[in-house]
């Protein structure tokens, strides 16, 4: 199967201009400086619109980007060797970024769109990739010709007119049954009990029904389940592959929805609002209001 044909419209990148829901294949960059005329809204955004953000740093980072962050940098490449999709990796020949000589290395691998790594770094990202090849459900979900890593997806929400957009790790291609879409987290631990503060701290409860409606939207599938695969950043690289609960989703959907209604009236109104423009009560901890109550 080809890319051409994934169900929903596919549209190679020229520009690119986002006229009409589908699947459209751009770079990371080309995705995030939102090809929608007029704005969409993605996972992402939909959580930054929500407490504990707010909208005005919503549309700050929107209209500024991110500061960049040495993380982001090792994520990103551990992404292009789990996928196989991704900026151009160099490895600088450096223990550290102290020297001149290893930060113009840095700053020029930046500047054509590449991302940095430090000797050690390569390494452990290669023995990362290594690692899921060798696990027996991640390998499946990341198998080589079962899908496409990082196309984008643009649809209408029904329910607000508001464009929405996703960028999937890996898109499979449907076989006729369910669609088991996998997306590939790096984190501190791999146990499933820190796993569950991470779901909600991160907000991937929000982005499991985020994407599942874009696929849902865009591909004409109805049978779509999100997983998602954790990996530990240090040797062994362990993994876990989690699916969340129907209490979980049900959370996420529901906060969706509320950013997705944010969204629409801050466009309507050209209003993004703050945390607060009242005098607000705040009270102690509930932690520090019991100790001090013992005394």
């Amino acid at each position: 199967m080809t890319v051409t044909e994934l169900p929903g419209h596919f549209a190679p990148a020229a520009g690119p201009i986002v006229d009409r829901p589908g699947i459209y294949e751009m770079t990371n960059e080309q995705y995030h400086a939102d090809p929608v005329p007029g704005g969409s809204l993605s996972s992402t955004g939909a959580r930054r619109l929500l407490t504990p953000s707010c909208p005005a740093l919503f549309q700050h980072e929107r209209a500024h980007g991110q500061k960049r962050r040495r993380v982001f940098d090792f994520g990103t490449a551990a992404h292009l060797q789990v996928l196989g999709s991704g900026p151009e990796l160099v490895e600088i020949k450096a223990s550290n970024y102290r020297t001149a000589a290893a930060q113009a290395a840095r700053d020029e691998a930046y500047d054509r769109g590449a991302v940095p790594l430090l000797p050690a770094e390569w390494e452990q990202v290669q023995a990362m990739a290594e690692a899921i090849r060798q696990h027996p459900v991640a390998s499946r979900l990341f198998a080589p010709g079962s899908g496409l890593p990082e196309q984008s997806l643009f649809w209408v929400d029904q329910a607000t007119g508001v464009w929405r957009r996703a960028r999937p790790d890996w898109l499979p291609y449907p076989t006729g049954g369910r669609l088991i879409v996998p997306d590939y987290k790096t984190t501190v631990s791999a146990d499933p009990r820190s796993i569950e503060r991470s779901v909600y701290d991160y907000g991937y409860y929000q982005q499991d029904p985020w994407y599942v409606d874009g696929i849902r939207s865009v591909c004409g599938v109805e049978d779509v389940v999100m997983v998602f695969v954790f990996q530990e950043k240090t040797a062994p690289y362990l993994i876990s592959v989690v699916q969340l609960d129907p209490v979980a989703i049900r959370a996420g959907r529901r906060r969706n929805r509320e950013a997705l209604s944010i969204y629409q009236a801050c466009t309507a109104s050209g209003q993004w609002p703050g945390y607060s423009d009242r005098v607000e009560i705040v009270s102690l901890p509930a932690w520090a209001e019991k100790q001090e109550s013992a005394k």
